[in-house]
């Protein structure tokens, strides 16, 4: 179900020769928050653990990103079960090496429960996994291409530690979007974050600062989607451990200060059948006789019938799978912050339209071979193995029930806008409607990943609630302290 990275073995004799020079191997899953989780393993241990698996501690998936254990104890790893071993299966098609670390060789691995061998529901690459095979049996395969918009700070682990994460320095000042000339400063920094990229296999279409201080834009080549996830996943690690070499940290915060630009997580997807055609485009001729002549707005005239079933399916099941597009408190401040734009808070569309939440590109503006949607909801802390999911998962349902965009598009929404249904604006609120009873995300996901998954983001609202910012002290201090 994953397209290859170059020269992965495909068999344990290939494996045995591609590590004949080597001593140790680096291996890594990923949790709920998109974290690699991982180590050193000896050569022969690796290669006794290749066919069957090896254990990994079950705690990765009971606690949160800082490495504290959940308020409330969920179904993988809890004190019950005594935080035992999950199966971590090793993917021998992800094969890279990590040029920065003497070219160490690098698997990505699956967790799988150890009773019954299969994936388990809260594994991020096996919801990729579930997703794919349920499109798979319309004989299509996902394809998919993600952009990162990201921060760069002058600190270090240290720097950024002592400062109490405040006041942190900018890579460059000002806003600098496509500035051919700010990518000269840095350009060490610049140019490595794309080569190392391409050396592990993560190909980037385009690579341009943003506007925003010290703000890059990445656009990963797309590829099927699995690949993607996957790619996504790694090119952090890469710009991150990049970085250290720089004394920069590169930040996929969605929104790190109030008053600078947010960043965006886009994802571009589209359907391709067993012959290649893109399953969302139209023919040559039929984009010449200027469209579906049975699409109900110009806006859909463009693309196939199942494409917009496609996308009447993500328009409808949008609300309900927020947490897996948008999956922190920081990440609904982006949303917020662009709420002049309509469809930063709602589930809409429109041809070529960045103010909808879920933009066609399709012919004029490519050939019918790149037609496409770009998810414009997520933002860069996104989770792309969940977020894919999510979208293949309602695109597929979109397909299945033939379900037409529930509202007109951005362009002819006009002042009635009854048929369009607003998102969340909070990380509580959208967990609170994914995990209601017979929603969307149940009926796709499966209860056990959506009691998860959300216990996981309720605990992340457990601690916002309780934390105190400074915004609260600068607040009471101007108003209690010098106003009477």
């Amino acid at each position: 179900m994953i397209f290859p990275t170059a020269d992965a073995p495909k068999n344990l004799d290939e494996l045995k020769d591609i590590l004949k020079n080597d001593t140790k191997v680096k291996v890594a899953g990923i949790d709920i928050d998109g974290v690699l989780r991982g180590k050193i393993m000896s050569k022969d241990k690796f290669i006794g653990a290749a066919k069957s698996g090896f254990g990994f501690c079950s705690i990765i998936f009971g606690w949160d990103i800082q490495d504290g254990v959940y308020t409330k104890e969920l179904l993988i790893s809890n004190r019950k079960k005594g935080y035992g071993d999950l199966v971590a299966q090793i993917d021998l098609s992800t094969y890279r090496r990590i040029p920065w670390e003497s070219n160490i060789p690098f698997f990505l691995v699956s967790f799988l429960d150890p009773d019954t061998r299969e994936p388990i529901c809260a594994c991020p690459r096996g919801a990729l996994l579930k997703a794919s095979i349920k499109v798979k049996e319309f004989g299509w395969e996902c394809i998919a291409g993600v952009e990162y918009e990201y921060f760069q700070f002058k600190e270090t682990p240290h720097s950024i530690s002592k400062k109490n994460f405040s006041n942190l320095e900018a890579l460059t000042p000002g806003l600098h979007g496509y500035s051919l000339l700010r990518t000269t400063l840095n350009q060490d920094y610049f140019h490595e974050i794309f080569d190392q990229s391409l050396n592990m296999g993560i190909e980037i279409e385009s690579h341009h600062t943003e506007t925003g201080p010290g703000v890059y834009e990445s656009a990963l080549a797309h590829t099927q989607a699995f690949r993607m996830a996957d790619n996504a996943t790694l090119f952090k690690f890469v710009a991150k451990s990049v970085g250290m070499k720089y004394g920069i940290i590169p930040s996929f915060m969605a929104k790190p200060w109030g008053n600078a630009p947010a960043c965006g997580g886009h994802i571009h997807v589209s359907l391709r059948d067993s012959n290649g055609r893109n399953v969302f485009a139209l023919s040559e001729d039929e984009v010449a006789a200027g469209g579906r002549a049975d699409a109900k707005y110009k806006d859909l005239r463009m693309i196939s019938q199942e494409a917009e079933w496609f996308l009447g399916g993500v328009l409808e099941g949008l609300p309900d799978i927020m947490p897996m597009l948008v999956p922190t408190i920081n990440g609904y401040k982006r949303l917020i912050a662009n709420e002049w734009v309509f469809g930063s808070t709602s589930a809409t569309y429109g041809y070529d339209s960045r103010t909808s939440s879920v933009r066609i590109i399709s012919p004029p503006s490519v050939p019918p071979s790149a037609t496409r949607f770009e998810i414009r909801t997520p933002g860069s802390d996104v989770l792309p193995h969940l977020a894919l999911s999510a979208i293949f998962f309602l695109g597929i349902r979109g397909i299945e029930q033939k379900i037409s965009p529930p509202c007109a598009p951005v362009t002819e929404l006009g002042d009635d806008r009854s048929g369009v249904r607003m998102l969340a604006k909070n990380l509580e609120d959208a967990t609170r409607t994914m995990m209601r009873e017979g929603s969307i995300a149940r009926e796709v996901f499966g209860d056990d990943f959506v009691e998860h998954f959300g216990g996981t983001r309720m605990h992340e609202v457990k601690k916002w609630n309780a934390a105190v910012t400074n915004w609260e002290r600068e607040f009471a201090r101007f108003s209690r302290g010098y106003k009477c």
